[in-house]
């Protein structure tokens, strides 16, 4: 992310696959993605019927008075777990859209590379997970194999971000940019744009006659970020905002530190089914409404992200 934000995808090559080439979930074997989190009734919202753009939603949606999120809700200050409610970046926004749609936005976590196929499984309505808005997903392309793998996904866009080097704290291997991690492990999630940034930077080692990067992935970030602060790894890759809330806040200040500069930066996408137009049409000009009323800009203040902003929100923007 050029801009001081982060992404989560796999490269296309973007990042956005960046954050890099995205491994489009459409590939895998739909497994559990997870607990719902907020987990509440869905009875109709009272106050669908005073909101601005209700009548923009589908009907059963509408009637339902939730939108449901898939989302892997471990990558803070995006979206993460606090008193057992998913809180962060996207769930403001989305608490936002929810007032000029009059529903509510129910997260759902699981598994980050697993969110496209439960959104295609229809276990879910839309993602909102960091994920980069990339032509790979756009079309269903697996960005590894080049081969089409799904129908794709439409987005949303509704922030910028870029990928950043995370090392430990006074950067005791003295890494500054990519070509720092040829021939040293380096951890990071798996089907993010980092990965996909990982992997096209090892390629490049080894055609510049350096030894490939011996890439760890995880499930999550934190589990990547475990494995750096315990020093079997030289650095983690994931999107700005992510890198430098984990730089401020793990262990005081003192575990981790960003170097070098953001790297790919695009935009996160709110994905929508390519079938449920009007739902994605409908997030379209609700997110609209709250950059244009001033809610967007006052919730990037609050989590300290405003380098990320858009100013419109625009449909499969990404490259």
């Amino acid at each position: 992310m050029t801009a001081s934000s982060t992404r989560r995808t796999t490269v296309a090559r973007n990042r956005t696959a960046a954050f890099g080439a995205i491994a489009v979930a459409g590939a895998l074997i739909l497994t559990g993605c997870g607990d719902q989190t907020d987990k509440g009734g869905d009875g109709g919202s009272s106050s669908s019927s005073s909101a601005p753009l209700a009548s923009k939603l589908p009907a059963d949606i509408r009637k339902a008075g939730v939108i449901k999120v898939g989302s892997d809700i471990a990558y803070p200050p995006v979206e993460y777990m606090q008193s057992g409610k998913a809180v962060g970046v996207d769930p403001d926004i989305a608490d936002a859209l929810g007032k000029q749609l009059g529903v509510r936005f129910d997260f759902q976590n699981g598994k980050f590379d697993q969110l496209i196929v439960g959104l295609q499984a229809n276990r879910f309505n839309v993602i909102m997970s960091a994920m980069n808005d990339t032509k790979d997903r756009q079309n269903g392309i697996d960005s590894d194999t080049g081969k089409k793998v799904g129908n794709g996904v439409d987005f949303v866009d509704y922030f910028t971000a870029g990928t950043s080097i995370l090392v430990q704290k006074g950067n005791p291997k003295g890494i500054k940019s990519l070509d720092d991690l040829c021939g040293k492990v380096v951890a990071l999630q798996k089907g993010t744009t980092s990965e996909g940034i990982a992997k096209a930077q090892s390629q490049k080692c080894t055609k510049d006659g350096n030894k490939a990067i011996d890439l760890q992935t995880f499930d999550t970030d934190p589990e990547a970020l475990l494995r750096l602060k315990q020093g079997a790894s030289v650095a983690d890759l994931n999107d700005f905002p992510v890198a430098a809330y984990n730089a401020k806040t793990s262990g005081g200040g003192k575990d981790f530190e960003v170097v070098g500069e953001q790297i790919e930066a695009g935009p996160y996408g709110i994905a929508v089914s390519k079938e449920n137009t009007q739902l994605r049409d409908a997030i379209q000009a609700a997110m609209a409404a709250i950059i244009k009323n001033g809610d967007y800009q006052k919730i990037l203040e609050k989590w300290n992200v405003t380098q990320g902003a858009v100013t419109e929100a625009k449909i499969n923007g990404g490259s």
